[in-house]
């Protein structure tokens, strides 16, 4: 009885690995959904609900007078962009592009990349003690990177 038991355990636990990873990817998935989408529908809970409070997104820009420099976007910066960014409706196409790549995952950090419409999201995210997935740390850039220059 206890071989026949050990036996079952063993066959099972790949089963339950797999469940688990199963249930992080679509938690991630939604954590990154959340940071997007939440821009699409102007939907600042989704972005609360994806994005951890210490949120450091990041990209190089290029100021007026050509000198580079990292631009730094923060919590509630990103909060008030899916509050207001697409507010009337014009930002993004009828069906927006968002193509979600899990790159790693291993126990509680992944990395990710998100391709939307216009620019590539590289993306950090961690796995609270609540088991929830949060973004922490975001690296972008436009697709076409001569938009990213300052007008004024």
């Amino acid at each position: 009885m206890k071989r026949s038991l050990m036996f079952l355990l063993i066959a099972l636990s790949p089963l339950v690995a797999q469940a688990a990873d199963a249930s992080d990817t679509q938690l991630i998935e939604r954590a990154v959904r959340d940071y997007i989408e939440s821009q699409h529908t102007t939907d600042p809970a989704r972005m609360e609900r994806g994005v951890d409070p210490q949120l450091a997104k990041r990209t190089y820009w290029q100021a007026a007078d050509g000198t580079e420099f990292i631009m730094k976007t923060d919590f509630d910066t990103m909060v008030k962009v899916a509050r207001t960014y697409n507010k009337d409706g014009t930002k993004f196409p009828a069906k927006p592009r968002v193509d979600i790549k899990i790159l790693d995952v291993d126990q509680r950090v992944a990395t990710v990349k998100l391709t939307a419409d216009e620019w590539i999201d590289y993306m950090h995210l961690y796995k609270n003690q609540r088991s929830e997935w949060k973004i922490i740390n975001v690296l972008w850039q436009y697709h076409d990177t001569a938009r990213q220059v300052s007008k004024k």
